[in-house]
């Protein structure tokens, strides 16, 4: 079954601050781009995984896509609005978005799709 998650991004300036696997577009359309991919393919996991001291211990929870993911976002002033529209584990979605944001992001809110 598949949820639609509100998100919010603040202040894309502070993006910078993620690290090395962190969103590269500032704009809503590059946001939801990244994301959306980040949601349907495994690749950024696997950035991710190839990190860590022993990729056998990953929670493989957190490994999973969902191919028909969709992320719309919505541009104002600094701060940006994502859907995400995905049968993923909330625990998916945030760990990607930590990976991609950091800690400078916000769910607003889940739903039903």
């Amino acid at each position: 079954m598949a949820s639609r998650f509100y998100l919010t991004i603040p202040d894309t300036k502070k993006l910078a601050e993620a690290g090395p696997l962190a969103f590269r577009s500032r704009g809503a359309q590059g946001l939801a781009e990244e994301l959306e991919a980040a949601l349907r393919t495994d690749v950024l996991f696997k950035r991710w995984a190839a990190t860590q001291d022993d990729p056998e211990d990953i929670d493989s929870n957190l490994s999973g896509t969902d191919p028909s993911a969709t992320v719309t976002g919505e541009q104002h002033d600094l701060h940006v609005d994502l859907i995400a529209t995905t049968s993923l584990t909330g625990d998916a979605i945030r760990h990607r978005l930590r990976l991609l944001a950091g800690h400078v992001w916000q769910l607003k809110d889940v739903t039903h799709a």
